[in-house]
């Protein structure tokens, strides 16, 4: 498909967390899936594995990469006590260079309307709606309905939350990628905007891949 052409199939990573084994086993699958482009929604620092690798694949399997709030916290050297967390001293002055030329958000035209990645909901990378949330959680969630009063977007692709999932709110499906964090189900997602589709595979600890979750995604 060329560069101009709407959308139909995507993969999707999600919080990368610097699980750099994990994210080679989901790219190497990705790339053989026919898919029209890859993206990640960020959080690829701070994890237990090596952030330079993990942004040599990001870069040589040409990924759409926004920058997460993890990434906003290094940068600015705050935030470095969290558990997991990576060193400022411990990536590369070109892994920095990467981190720091990442947007915020990206926008893609797809067979089904226009889709908005990010890391948590738009420019707010803090952002986020959860499977359970109900009523005033919905309802005070500034973020999201933004985004639905300005009805600009169809789909919503992000992660932060590190939960999975596939939610329309009127004319506006988020679909949560979820993460490679081991510690939190690791997962990754293919996305088909002709057939109206969301498959999630399931990532074991030593690459293994298998399929889990399907959803419909609602494209009319």
């Amino acid at each position: 498909m060329s560069s101009g052409s709407p959308l139909q199939r995507v993969g999707v990573i999600g919080d990368i967390h610097s699980e750099d084994h994990l994210l080679e086993a989901a790219l190497e699958f990705l790339a053989s899936a026919r898919l029209d482009l890859i993206m990640a929604v960020g959080d690829i620092v701070d994890g237990p594995g090596n952030v330079d690798e993990c942004c040599r694949l990001l870069q040589d399997y040409r990924v759409d990469t926004v920058a997460g709030n993890h990434e906003r916290w290094i940068l600015a050297g705050d935030a470095r006590d969290l558990p997991d967390a990576t060193p400022c001293d411990a990536i590369s002055n070109q892994t920095r260079s990467f981190l720091s030329n990442l947007p915020k958000t990206r926008s893609y035209k797809t067979v089904a309307g226009q889709l908005l990645l990010c890391h948590g909901l738009g420019e707010y990378d803090m952002g986020g709606v959860w499977p359970a949330d109900e009523g005033y959680a919905l309802e005070s969630n500034i973020a999201l309905l933004r985004l639905m009063m300005e009805s600009e977007y169809r789909f919503v692709v992000n992660g932060h939350t590190h939960r999975r999932m596939v939610r329309t709110f009127d004319d506006l499906t988020i679909v949560n990628a979820g993460t490679l964090f081991h510690r939190h189900s690791p997962c990754f997602l293919t996305a088909d905007f002709q057939i109206g589709s969301v498959q999630f595979y399931d990532l074991g600890g030593r690459g293994q891949i298998s399929k889990s979750e399907k959803y419909n995604l609602s494209c009319g």
